[in-house]
């Protein structure tokens, strides 16, 4: 998403909510007062009181937008996976929700933390901004946390010097070219699914992930754009943990799906 649309929210919610306000304390009492004016003196029959154009979008709109406007900031936020960079975790078409406050309850718009509650978590699949694309969402997992010493090698990766651990789960074809599904296992015991394409060369690197900071990478690994291109993610850009698919609808030419439904690990 390239447009900044909890800025765009912010305004809605705040212009329709002046609008409101400064009629219900000013111009309503006015406009009443007129009213009750030209009747008292009028022989004929007086049109009844109307509310202006303007006033009544805002009066009908200011309820839902400010709903949503909370929905959306504090508690959970809905996205739609545009790329494959996290297959086969998330396939292109999944829409997803984020927990906005596992992280800490953040303002919109400014991105400041006002209520810690938690951290993330290695294995956490996380929304952020990234720092060479700061207005757009990317959706990466958590490889590594403030402190912790990355190493990739021969595509298989270490956190603080433990080898996560890899088996073989099947070869899928996509567009006509062969990958490698692997199993990987957290030092916590914990598993998840990446892919690999044995096609691509090796990218070999070793980094030490700054405080405030996380190292992020795509479950599909040869094919994701992350924390080894473009850099550490800093604490402040954090969005949300996305927690559950409730939806796949590729493109509005295809049929939406709940076949996919379910938790995200």
């Amino acid at each position: 998403m390239s447009f900044d649309f909890p800025l765009i929210l912010l305004v809605l919610v705040s212009v329709s909510g002046l609008v409101w306000l400064a009629d219900a304390l000013v111009f309503a009492p006015r406009r009443r007062q007129r009213h009750e004016a030209f009747s008292s003196g009028a022989a004929l029959d007086v049109p009844p009181l109307e509310e202006p154009v303007l006033v009544e979008y805002a009066r009908s709109f200011f309820p839902v937008l400010f709903v949503i406007f909370i929905l959306r900031s504090f508690i959970v936020e809905p996205f739609q996976i545009p790329s494959s960079s996290m297959v086969p975790t998330l396939q292109v078409g999944d829409y997803i929700l984020v927990n906005k406050f596992t992280y800490g309850l953040r303002l919109p718009v400014a991105r400041t933390k006002v209520l810690d509650i938690g951290e993330p978590q290695r294995g956490d699949v996380m929304v952020f901004f990234p720092p060479h694309q700061n207005k757009t969402y990317f959706i990466k997992r958590v490889i590594g946390i403030p402190g912790d010493v990355i190493e990739y090698k021969n595509k298989q990766l270490s956190v603080n010097g433990e080898t996560l651990a890899l088996d073989f789960v099947d070869v899928v074809i996509e567009r006509g070219r062969p990958y490698h599904l692997l199993s990987e296992t957290l030092p916590n015991g914990e598993t998840r699914d990446v892919q690999f394409d044995p096609l691509r060369p090796v990218r070999d690197f070793k980094e030490v992930v700054k405080p405030g900071h996380y190292f992020m990478m795509g479950d599909n690994r040869d094919n994701s754009s992350d924390s080894r291109v473009w850099g550490q993610v800093p604490e402040e850009d954090i969005v949300g943990k996305a927690f559950a698919i409730w939806m796949h609808w590729e493109s509005v030419l295809s049929t939406p799906s709940f076949d996919r439904v379910g938790g995200i690990r």
